[in-house]
């Protein structure tokens, strides 16, 4: 059993709370091994949040019982005791996983889990971070960023992707994908989009959003942009500049990043050889589909679908 604790704070944010404890303490029956989440505190028993509301929670001393620590939030610029450093690092460096939602990056950065790492907060707290914390690779316009046991997410609404990612990673595509559906959100979207959109698409964005529909309807056609943006009735040009204002990322990208997606779960089912992957997911051959394995996710198919394989089997 995955043993999470979420860590609580006075005048806590009762969004990140949410999220973390809907996609890490929600008990979930109908998925083996799934999440046991506790809200802790290392310093009250009693929490006052936003709204006036209050909560009595479990005063924690150690997290040696625990597996993951999920920061919901935190405030820019508190500095932590000593003690609490040295928890927090002796549970990472014993192999515990981090997780920071928000300005919870923050608390992770407090505690010198993040030097000459890459992280994220939300934008409005950009230039404090990078101040505070030089000694951190800052990364501007992401929803996330996981790598190595430790994530942050950006801003409030990026915790669920970034959540979602980490199911995708324990459990597989179709576990995250049923959380989704049940939560009516996105299963997927990349960490690597852009924290906000300044750009709509007002005149074509019904039309727009049908297209999408229909390409991921054809993914395992030799579809491609140009098809796109004959289906939204849009020129070439015109349909790129839209694309990525809309989406974060280029059209291109983005039907690669839907193809994978489809390969993944293929893969994670352990059903059909590579070509037969490559085909119905749309990359055409074992060759394109090793190249954008390699590109997108620093992995090979065969290696993705050991992952999976031993995850079923433990």
């Amino acid at each position: 059993m995955n043993k999470v604790a979420i860590l609580c704070k006075q005048n806590a944010s009762l969004f990140e709370l949410g999220c973390a404890t809907e996609f890490f303490a929600l008990a979930r029956p109908e998925v083996p091994n799934w999440y046991q989440g506790e809200v802790i505190s290392f310093e009250h028993h009693k929490v006052n949040t936003v709204a006036g509301v209050s909560m009595d929670i479990r005063l924690i001393r150690s997290l040696d019982e625990f597996d993951t620590l999920v920061i919901p939030s935190w405030y820019p610029e508190q500095t932590l005791d000593k003690d609490v450093i040295d928890r927090v690092q002796s549970f990472y460096h014993k192999g515990g996983r981090i997780l920071s939602f928000c300005t919870g990056a923050f608390f992770v950065a407090e505690c010198g889990l993040l030097t000459n790492r890459e992280a994220t907060t939300h934008w409005a707290y950009a230039d404090t971070f990078k101040t505070l914390y030089p000694d951190v690779t800052f990364v501007e316009d992401v929803l996330y960023v996981y790598k190595d046991n430790i994530g942050c997410s950006a801003g409030s609404a990026a915790a669920i992707d970034f959540s979602l990612a980490v199911i995708r990673e324990d459990f597989g595509h179709t576990i995250a994908n049923q959380v989704a559906r049940r939560l009516v959100v996105s299963p997927h979207r990349d960490g690597g989009q852009a924290q906000f959109v300044e750009t709509p698409i007002p005149s074509h964005q019904v039309l727009f959003a049908k297209t999408l529909d229909w390409a991921k309807a054809h993914l395992d056609t030799q579809i491609n942009v140009d098809s796109l943006a004959q289906q939204a009735a849009m020129s070439r040009r015109s349909f790129d500049r839209h694309f990525r204002a809309s989406m974060g990322v280029s059209a291109k990208t983005w039907l690669t990043q839907q193809r994978l997606d489809i390969a993944k779960r293929l893969l994670e089912e352990n059903k059909l050889n590579m070509e037969q992957v490559a085909i119905q997911s749309g990359f055409n051959n074992p060759m394109t589909l090793r190249h954008c394995f390699r590109q997108y996710l620093t992995i090979s198919p065969s290696q993705y679908r050991r992952q999976f394989a031993l995850k079923k089997t433990n």
